[in-house]
């Protein structure tokens, strides 16, 4: 580690305490751009990632909210608005009872990168609340939304901030807080992404994470001459992302031996087909039941409930030639990195965001693999928000094939993008350094042009 990045990191953790994961996001990032600001002493003299690292600006509210039985509860809400160089603020909303501000502000940095990557006018946003809608009645999750709203209204716009859905923030709370929003604002327009299909959604947004990482691992093996034909898979999770990951790696040949949830993950030897998918999807979308129901109804399949005692996931200890982690951050430890190393594991492609420990990450990069970092390969899912705005814009929708095919070509863009970068900066193959380098020279450039702002 440079000088620089050792002053830069003790700076950020003096400033941001007890925010790990955003030291982590801020630190991987810095090693990967001190070859760039010493080619370029304007970033340096400018002090531009130092102003990235800060963010434009971070709004914390309460949410008030009656459940069912009319008991009161308060949660917290947030909505971190980090950088607009290039675009509007963009970013998800999460629903989870680990969200705080560290994760948010480490999710909104990742995001400023990744929106530059797709080639699209986005800045980079993020913002959720510590509420927990599993188990919660349709109502209830309905009066959340509009509490939520109601304050986050007054701070977003189709010009300023255009939220999206992440963890806990499917088409049922979308269409709850976009209602909201309308009653407020009086106004139909595009405040948020993720809408459903009969009022301004886009065809393949909830395939468009899944897909992404998937096309990316595609571009990936195209450098080696191979493609992911006949190639087994290891999933994690069995949301939004891990569902499309598993269809696209069906379209393309794969075979899938695993998904998860928080209680633990199944593993089928006999490979996750159409039908065993759609049984997942049915599950986990229509019943909100847990992954463990699947070797009730393929009692060859072997489920393995989580230990929390455990130093590493047995998910990511089977013999396989792909990787896609696809539940949430830090879920790959570095013994769970270096197991997928020993059991052949030589592409990993990340469809969520950081799910790599740095221990990890520096394993894959070391060892030359295939590695996929979550700002590029799981940029697809913004990607396809960026053109449902594009699309609410012009009151015009395109279809199925028409919004795949330029996904498909984004992630290809991106590919690129990370690939030609690692080169020019003398780290070929090195798709962590091509992500962040390029990422952050598009957002760097603009932030010149813009002045001290």
């Amino acid at each position: 580690m440079s000088d620089f990045v050792k002053s830069l990191m003790a700076g950020v953790k003096a400033k941001n305490p007890a925010e790990p994961e955003f030291h982590q996001a801020v630190q991987e990032v810095a090693e990967s751009l001190d070859v760039v600001l010493e080619k370029h002493p304007e970033y340096r003299s400018a002090k531009v990632l130092e102003r990235i690292i800060e963010p434009e600006r971070v709004i914390l509210f309460r949410i008030p909210w009656v459940d069912d039985q009319g008991e009161v509860h308060v949660n917290r809400g947030f909505r971190i608005e980090m950088n607009s160089a290039i675009g509007p603020y963009k970013g998800g909303l999460r629903f989870h009872p680990s969200v705080n501000l560290g994760i948010l502000k480490f999710l909104a940095f990742e995001q400023v990168f990744k929106n530059s990557l797709t080639t699209l006018p986005m800045g980079g946003g993020k913002g959720g609340s510590d509420f927990d809608p599993k188990g919660k009645s349709d109502d209830e999750v309905m009066r959340f939304c509009q509490s939520f709203m109601t304050e986050l209204s007054r701070h977003i716009g189709p010009n300023t901030d255009v939220p999206a859905g992440d963890i806990g923030v499917g088409g049922r709370e979308i269409g709850f807080l976009f209602g909201q929003y309308k009653r407020i604002r009086n106004e139909f327009t595009g405040v948020l992404t993720g809408k459903g299909i009969n009022w301004g959604g886009s065809l393949i947004r909830p395939e468009a994470t899944g897909y992404g990482a998937v096309y990316f691992a595609a571009e990936m093996l195209g450098t080696r001459n191979e493609t992911l034909e006949g190639k087994t898979c290891l999933v994690s999770g069995s949301g939004n992302v891990a569902q499309f990951t598993t269809e696209k790696i069906l379209d393309l040949g794969g075979k899938i031996l695993t998904l998860s949830d928080s209680s633990g993950y199944i593993y089928d030897e006999e490979g996750i087909d159409r039908e065993k998918l759609k049984f997942v999807m049915d599950l986990k979308n229509l019943k909100r039941g847990r992954i463990k129901e699947y070797v009730e109804k393929y009692p060859n399949a072997v489920y393995t409930g989580m230990d929390p005692n455990q130093e590493f996931n047995p998910l990511w200890n089977h013999k396989a030639d792909c990787a896609f982690p696809s539940a949430t951050q830090n879920e790959i430890n570095a013994k769970d990195a270096q197991n997928l190393l020993d059991n052949g594991v030589y592409v990993v492609s990340e469809g969520a965001n950081m799910p790599t420990v740095p221990e990890g990450v520096e394993l894959f990069v070391d060892k030359k693999i295939l590695y996929g970092p979550g700002k590029a390969a799981n940029a697809g899912g913004v990607a396809v928000s960026g053109l449902e705005m594009s699309q609410n814009s012009m009151r015009y929708g395109w279809t199925r094939e028409e919004v795949d095919a330029k996904l498909h070509q984004i992630m290809k863009s991106i590919h690129k993008t990370c690939y030609d970068t690692a080169d020019k900066y003398g780290t070929p193959g090195n798709y962590v350094n091509g992500a962040n380098i390029g990422g952050f020279i598009k957002v760097a450039d603009a932030m010149l042009d813009q002045g001290v702002v």
